[in-house]
């Protein structure tokens, strides 16, 4: 979903720091302002695909699937390419959001019909991942530290763990797939904002919240395919 390539080291993603100049700083606020935009417009066409029968019913079947691998790249492909035009790169970006939450209609369906706690888990642990990792981004001025990123973001996600055992009484084998989703989903946001710190193309926010989006958006469908498989319903 991006043109970015990791050329950063994980280790030196995830560990590592970068000095930042004013107008670096600047883009990567930009960027996770977009971001937001972006898992906000995700969030409704989640919402409204799983509640639409029609929607559910036509992204599970096989002209479903390719028409969604068609948008999910076509619409990324076209942001990247309007991305120094703020106007229609940042519709791009959102239209992507939108068809990114559209297209996870069946198994978002499935999953509030079968386990309706599943799909709130699934949302707060990755919301709490991005705003953990959105505060160490918002507070860099100068240098830009991962670790940091991990630290915040970690303990976003231990609070979160905490309130969906609170509220959704998960157990203690919930705890430890939470914690182990947790991590993996800090991990992945803290690198690809290294990543996309230190790529030579990244020169605006776009092309930027695409990469990120990208990371998010397999957090995500990670966490909610692991826990329907903990609610034996992953099938």
């Amino acid at each position: 979903m991006s043109s970015f390539e990791n050329t950063l080291p994980i280790s030196q993603g995830l560990f590592g720091s970068m000095e930042l100049d004013s107008a670096r700083s600047s883009a990567i606020k930009k960027t996770y302002m977009l971001l937001s935009m972006s898992v906000l417009s995700a969030l409704i066409g989640g919402s409204i695909g799983s509640s639409s029968p029609a929607m559910v019913q036509f992204f599970g079947s096989g002209i479903g699937w390719i028409v969604a691998m068609v948008a999910l790249n076509g619409i990324p492909y076209l942001a990247m390419a309007c991305r120094h035009n703020p106007v229609i790169g940042t519709m791009a970006l959102v239209g992507d959001g939108f068809v990114s939450g559209l297209v996870l209609a069946p198994v978002l369906h499935m999953a509030s019909v079968f386990a309706p706690d599943i799909v709130p888990a699934a949302l707060i642990l990755t919301a709490l991942v991005f705003a953990g990792v959105s505060v160490s981004v918002m507070i860099t001025k100068v240098q830009y530290s991962a670790p940091k990123g991990l630290m915040m973001g970690l303990f976003f996600a231990l609070a979160g763990i905490t309130v969906l055992n609170m509220f959704l009484n998960i157990g203690f084998l919930g705890i430890l797939i939470a914690c182990g989703i947790g991590v993996f989903g800090v991990f992945i946001l803290v690198n690809a904002t290294s990543q996309v710190l230190n790529s030579p193309d990244y020169d605006e926010p776009v092309g930027g919240a695409l990469m990120l989006f990208a990371g998010l958006f397999n957090v995500f469908v990670a966490t909610l395919h692991l826990m329907l498989a903990f609610s034996g319903r992953d099938d």
